[in-house]
């Protein structure tokens, strides 16, 4: 498994992806052939191709991969790319941009591991981790029991559930030892990962859980998906912003709600945040000059082309504009503002 994600990752690190293809003009195999030539030639920056991908999941969406990792950088550096082709009756703007699998910035987390110690050899919970995590780079294990890592939204929250999970079996191993009194120190096990992944607190009144998620994420869904957060009165939501971060809570509010049903409502954003963090792009526009008449020209013309893309958000910011949404919109989005 090691093996496989090493090759995946090297493969992602030659691997480019090509928005804006024309769409239905041509036989797929005929455009695949145009895209491996355009990429090949030297006066497009390029170079030996491995593999074209096409047609993708996305409209419009393409993926190169090439033989040396160095093409790519060089193709990145070109301004402007025209697919042009005597089979095609125009040429036809590329955006080309670096391949991630994950399409948002990644996350830096410093894990306290010390609360581990009474129970697990440290190094040895490390090493379960990383074969656990693939996708996740790991530094030092430092003295005082804390580690950094860093990775994709998704893969930090499933690393995030394990150890919730791993918690909750020393709390019942805790309770386990008050009844008989003595448990020998045991080394890392295999746990059930599979069972129960959600930071679950009894809260008093009632139950609480939490999400984590990417703040651009949490407001694609809350706009384009607000019925994602329609809950009874039994259930109530709140969230607290924090840069990249946002943690929604979800509480029960009534008498009659209980675990199961904040649980569900939790797995519902948590779920639908996943699929979403696979399926977006986020491309920015920065303002030419940070004057009001400026940004007031900018966000005026994203309002009068917003009407053609129902399914990208904009969120205006003090220096750029923030366009999120599938691939090829945000490309033809960006492209008519």
């Amino acid at each position: 498994l090691c093996a496989q994600a090493t090759g995946r990752a090297a493969k992602s690190a030659r691997t480019v992806v090509i928005a804006g293809v024309p769409d239905g003009l041509l036989h797929d195999d005929v455009m695949t052939d145009i895209l491996m030539i355009h990429f090949q030639m030297s006066k497009n920056n390029g170079g030996d191709v491995e593999e074209v991908q096409y047609p993708t999941t996305e409209k419009g969406v393409a993926y190169v991969t090439f033989e040396d990792q160095e093409v790519v950088e060089s193709v990145l550096k070109k301004d402007e790319h025209r697919l042009e082709d005597k089979r095609l009756s125009r040429y036809y703007p590329l955006k080309v941009t670096r391949y991630c699998e994950n399409i948002f910035s990644s996350v830096t987390s410093v894990l306290n591991m010390s609360v581990f110690k009474d129970q697990f050899v440290l190094e040895d919970l490390i090493q379960e981790l990383k074969k656990k995590s693939t996708a996740l780079r790991f530094g030092p294990l430092q003295s005082n029991g804390h580690i950094s890592v860093q990775g994709s939204f998704p893969a930090i929250q499933l690393l995030r559930d394990f150890l919730l999970l791993k918690a909750k079996s020393l709390s019942e191993d805790k309770r386990e030892e008050s009844k008989f009194h003595r448990r020998p120190r045991r080394r890392l096990q295999q746990h059930r990962l599979a069972a129960e992944t959600s930071n679950f607190v009894r809260d008093g009144g009632g139950e609480r859980q939490v999400v984590v998620l990417d703040t651009d994420i949490y407001y694609y869904m809350k706009f384009m998906f607000p019925r994602t957060f329609l809950v009874n009165d039994d259930v109530v939501i709140s969230d607290v912003a924090d840069g990249d971060i946002t943690m929604v809570y979800v509480e029960s509010a009534g008498s009659r709600s209980d675990a199961g049903q904040v649980f569900r409502v939790k797995k519902k954003i948590e779920n639908q945040s996943l699929e979403l963090h696979d399926a977006l792009r986020k491309e920015r526009i920065y303002y030419e000059k940070p004057t009001r008449s400026e940004k007031l020209k900018y966000k005026s013309a994203c309002q009068s082309v917003k009407p053609h893309f129902p399914r990208v958000l904009v969120i205006p910011y003090d220096t750029h504009i923030d366009i999120i949404g599938k691939p090829s919109e945000i490309f033809e989005f960006t492209k008519e503002v």
